[in-house]
């Protein structure tokens, strides 16, 4: 497949737009027209540059969008693999642990241009591959090579992370050195299916890692082709293994095999504790992980409605709400409920729903039957608490029926009703009145998810107690543009607290890159 290579300065992120839309959607459709004539394909794993095939019944890349188009067939990863894979990377280390840190930030960097030039043919997989809409998927796959050179650049700007300490003597020269850890397992979701796997496995590749990379089962071929461009920008082909496999019985291979010296995770929080918990037996390894959110809006007396409703909105349905940082739940000051209320339903049932590679499809497919049934249960679940709003039937006729098309769905609910606490994962959200900013801030304290939230208000007093009292790492205030989402590396860096996270610190942020690494101190005496 041909290339599709847009213009230097054509930037779409979540929140803006420098491009000519007319150009956009040129670039896309020649993308989208060269993916589709090259699906159906078999794909090996790819172990130290050479592919391997496996006995096992092999993953069915099927598109989410339609189910009718089968995107290719994925050997999976047996037991025997895994170990031939981390034995790979821990040959390979040594050599890419050795190589100059200049070197392995230029390589990195190759790897981000790449991406930029192939940014089209990369988002009109990923549209196909996870349902993503076209401008989601052009700001996956832009986010994803800023992401490869923010982490590169804070290699440069610590100097590799060397650091001259002071004397106790005079004879003495002390150094501070921080060094990779060995081999990492890179375990990636669906939703991001590029963003996420680069930036997890870049920030652990120029610290001086090696990386066994096993990515979600829904989304197989972006990560194969990932794995291609790395090796193209020049990642040494045993630094970098690409090992789809089945999450059951795989992912415990991967994390608990004794080679492997640390874990980097995105997913749910229950797989993400399970990690946790069984990956360090000899010692503690470092484990990195994002795990979900149950994220919050809360809206004030003071707020401006209309910005109010275009960030829940677009929070709340982009991708069909499977974002970590999607919102999920609304809490409104009760003078203001009511017509807060009214302009969210406008706004979502005017939502244009269908195939999000068409260039005017805002909402598309859930990933597969399993989200479908975690929407099914909470719509069950919002019937019995409280009163359905909008939505709650599966979508049916032409393209519909060829996917896991749901209708977005709305429930106004008491505060006390487990929609305000679990993590569904699916196009559904929760409303629910508030007497007080300190209600909502207690409301939205309780889950056991600490990643994103917003406000809109125009009271710096209110905002000021948002921000030093919500118990969540990434918090914005009066953002039109996506209520809780819309992270971006180097501007807002993105990281969870309690259920939501591991380390206190995350991704998109300055100190990401340093996990991956651990400090080591170098003291010479001259006699």
């Amino acid at each position: 497949m041909t290339a599709t290579t847009a213009p230097e300065d054509m930037k779409i992120t979540y929140t803006s737009n420098t491009a000519d839309m007319e150009t956009f959607h040129k670039y896309f459709d020649e993308a989208l027209e060269a993916i589709m004539a090259d699906m159906g394909k078999d794909y090996p794993m790819v172990i130290g540059g050479k592919s391997f095939e496996s006995e096992l019944e092999p993953i069915a890349n099927v598109s989410p969008v339609d189910h009718d188009l089968a995107l290719g067939s994925f050997s999976a990863a047996d037991e025997r693999h895994v170990d031939m894979a981390v034995s790979t990377a821990k040959g390979a280390f040594p050599a890419w642990r050795d190589t100059p840190w200049q070197k392995r930030v230029e390589i990195l960097r190759k790897a981000a241009h790449l991406i930029r030039k192939r940014k089209f043919e990369f988002a009109a997989l990923m549209s196909l591959e996870v349902g993503k809409s076209r401008m989601e998927s052009i700001g996956d796959a832009e986010e994803s090579a800023d992401l490869i050179d923010y982490y590169c650049k804070q290699m440069e700007d610590a100097n590799g992370f060397v650091t001259l300490m002071d004397k106790i003597t005079p004879i003495e020269t002390n150094t501070d050195v921080l060094r990779p850890f060995g081999v990492f397992a890179c375990i990636a979701p669906f939703n991001f299916p590029l963003a996420l796997p680069c930036g997890m496995s870049s920030a652990a590749l120029v610290a001086g890692n090696t990386i066994v990379f096993k990515p979600a089962e829904d989304c197989p071929w972006t990560g194969y082709k990932l794995t291609q461009l790395y090796h193209e920008a020049g990642v040494p082909v045993g630094a970098f293994n690409f090992l789809p496999g089945f999450g059951d019985h795989m992912g415990d291979w991967l994390t608990s095999h004794a080679n492997v010296d640390g874990v980097v995770f995105t997913g749910s929080k229950q797989v993400g504790l399970h990690i946790y918990n069984s990956l360090s037996k000899k010692w503690v390894k470092p484990c990195l992980m994002e795990m979900g959110g149950k994220n919050a809006a809360i809206v004030m007396e003071s707020a401006d409605l209309d910005a109010a409703a275009d960030g829940i909105v677009r929070s709340a349905w982009g991708l069909q709400n499977q974002k970590c940082s999607a919102c999920s739940r609304v809490y409104v000051h009760k003078s203001v409920a009511e017509e807060l209320t009214k302009k969210i339903l406008e706004r979502t049932e005017a939502i244009v729903k269908g195939d999000p590679s068409e260039k005017d499809v805002f909402f598309g497919p859930v990933i597969n039957e399993q989200a479908f049934k975690k929407w099914e249960a909470a719509v069950a679940l919002g019937r019995k608490d409280g009163e359905l709003l909008v939505g709650g039937k599966r979508l049916t006729g032409g393209i519909f029926d060829k996917g896991f098309y749901l209708e977005p769905t709305i429930v106004q609910a008491p505060l006390e009703s487990r929609i305000f606490f679990e993590e569904f994962f699916s196009p559904f959200l929760a409303i629910g009145e508030v007497d007080s900013l300190d209600e909502a801030i207690r409301e939205s304290n309780k889950a056991e998810y600490g990643l994103t939230a917003g406000i809109f208000s125009k009271e710096k007093e209110e905002l000021d107690k948002f921000f030093n009292e919500m118990q969540t790492g990434v918090l914005y205030a009066n953002k039109r543009s996506g209520a809780t989402t819309g992270a971006w590396p180097g501007a807002q860096p993105f990281c969870g607290w309690k259920g939501s996270g591991a380390t206190g610190k995350g991704g998109c942020g300055p100190y990401y890159t340093a996990q991956f690494m651990r400090e080591q101190t170098r003291c010479v005496v001259e006699e």
